[in-house]
């Protein structure tokens, strides 16, 4: 297979490599277009050009996602990265009032949060900061309506409130406990609570990512 590529596909790849690193995903076909100078049809040539040359790959033959692929032919590092919706804030103390709006976004890396439909929420308090979980920390979570004692969810109390603890399925009741002594646990019939999802990660400030 031959990596040697002419002046339009190096500029061509160059573009993407950078758009990528910029944006953590490729950009689209108009873009590309628009940023090259060129028509569509110029750009899927040369993405054709790039996939045979083993540089690039596409999810599918006519998806418009495509990766980078390093040396050994894997999908790239900065092509793991997905974007993930913060809907809003959940507390870690009391219970928050559910709020739905959408507050923005967060980069993720796909390869320590591969599952699909992920979603963000704002901590405010510190009932959970044992669980190095913190005041103004970002929650990485999978959507579920079920948990495991001991896993730590989001979970909608009385369909109103909203907040973060880890569950722990009882006889009689579900026990929402922190992860702070200054805190009790909280009990709650069964009726009464809705599990919304698993929290998998947290993201403390611009760069910093946990996984849990």
């Amino acid at each position: 297979m031959s990596t040697t590529l002419t002046p339009k596909q190096e500029a061509f790849f160059r573009y993407l490599t950078k758009a990528i690193g910029d944006t953590g995903q490729a950009p689209s076909l108009r873009q590309a277009a628009a940023a090259l100078g060129v028509s569509h049809a110029a750009i899927s040539q040369l993405i054709r050009a790039l996939e045979a040359k083993g540089l690039i790959k596409r999810e599918g033959r006519y998806s418009r996602t495509i990766h980078l692929l390093n040396r050994a032919g894997a999908i790239a590092g900065a092509m793991r990265w997905v974007e993930v919706p913060v809907i809003g804030k959940i507390a870690a103390g009391l219970p928050l009032y559910a709020q739905q709006e959408w507050d923005g976004s967060v980069v993720v890396d796909a390869s320590l949060y591969p599952g699909t439909s992920l979603f963000a929420l704002r901590v405010t308090g510190d009932s959970m900061k044992d669980a190095a979980i913190l005041d103004g920390d970002l929650v990485i979570c999978e959507p579920r309506q079920y948990a495991r004692n001991g896993e730590i969810v989001v979970v909608l109390i009385q369909q109103e409130e909203a907040t973060v603890k880890r569950f722990f399925l009882r006889d009689d009741h579900i026990e929402l406990q922190p992860a702070n002594p200054r805190y009790r646990s909280m009990r709650y019939p069964f009726d009464e609570i809705l599990v919304q999802g698993k929290v998998v990660g947290v993201q403390r400030g611009p760069d910093v990512m946990g996984r849990l």
